[in-house]
């Protein structure tokens, strides 16, 4: 193939892959879509950073073509302030629109923290939940140190400051001390929990062991409102918000990730189904 051939079709190789990587900001930019908004705020993963979730609540608590939110959640829970800090956001976001909440595979610990936050609970039959409970972990590493013959000196300002080192085993002191802030932290779920399903605290404290529940039988113990699915979330808060035509569902905002998308573009040419942000999850974890 002569060159000058050869460079046209790099050119029109390039131009397509141009249109189909741009076209979609283009179209988002310029066109705009008909039709009462849903907002997507969609939690996922480990929650460690609460940022990106509460950058999307608070933005759809500012749009006023906005109706209302829906609350995706996969997650096995995460850090205790910031499933709080999300939890808050979402009382908030309650005050000015209707919030209702799906859960996917997995909502519980953090996730269902966040949850109880939200109007209508949906969970699917399988759906893991539940959960309510605050962990603690210490790996001692004391005796492995001696057999290798290295020491760990520690200088500290009080006796407690570095109360849960993996370099020598805990106190009795010490593991009062710790078991006495998760008491705390734990109350603190147990009360929000008692307050955004209307339940009796002595109800939840009860439930609040560290179990986990499938759909069903948080539906039995008042943890969950209805067995439905994402659509059915759609479905209801539709419904609830009198939205007459089929509502437009806005997502909150995630980076381009070309990867992504070229996953998900075989994936389609090939008829598959695949979950490029489970994908995402599992490949991080």
């Amino acid at each position: 193939m002569p060159k000058s051939r050869t460079a046209k079709v790099l050119i029109v190789i390039g131009i397509i892959l141009a249109v189909v990587v741009v076209a979609p900001f283009i179209i988002t930019i310029f066109v705009k879509e008909s039709g009462d908004k849903i907002g997507i705020v969609e939690i996922e993963g480990t929650i460690i950073d609460s940022k990106s979730a509460m950058d999307d609540i608070v933005r759809f608590k500012e749009d006023e073509n906005v109706k209302g939110v829906i609350v995706r959640i996969n997650s096995p829970g995460g850090g205790a302030a910031a499933s709080q800090e999300i939890h808050r956001e979402v009382k908030k976001l309650r005050e000015k629109k209707k919030v209702f909440v799906s859960m996917a595979s997995v909502c519980a610990s953090g996730g269902y923290y966040i949850a109880t936050a939200g109007e209508k609970i949906y969970a699917s039959p399988s759906t893991i939940t539940g959960s309510i409970g605050v962990i603690m972990q210490q790996t001692v590493v004391e005796d492995l140190m001696k057999k290798i013959g290295i020491q760990a000196n520690t200088i500290k300002s009080g006796e407690l400051k570095d109360a849960g080192t993996p370099f020598r085993k805990m106190s009795e002191n010490e593991r009062k001390y710790l078991n006495d802030v998760l008491t705390d932290i734990h109350e603190q779920f147990i009360k929000d929990v008692a307050e955004g399903r209307k339940i009796p605290v002595d109800t939840v404290r009860q439930l609040s062991d560290g179990r986990i529940f499938t759909g069903i039988q948080a539906k039995n113990a008042g943890l969950v409102d209805t067995i439905g699915t994402f659509y059915d979330a759609v479905d209801g808060l539709k419904v609830s918000l009198n939205i007459l035509e089929k509502p437009v569902l806005v997502y909150g905002k995630k980076p381009f990730s070309l990867l992504r998308w070229l996953i998900s573009s075989v994936a389609r040419e090939y008829g598959m189904e695949l979950d490029t942000r489970s994908f995402k999850y599992m490949y991080n974890q």
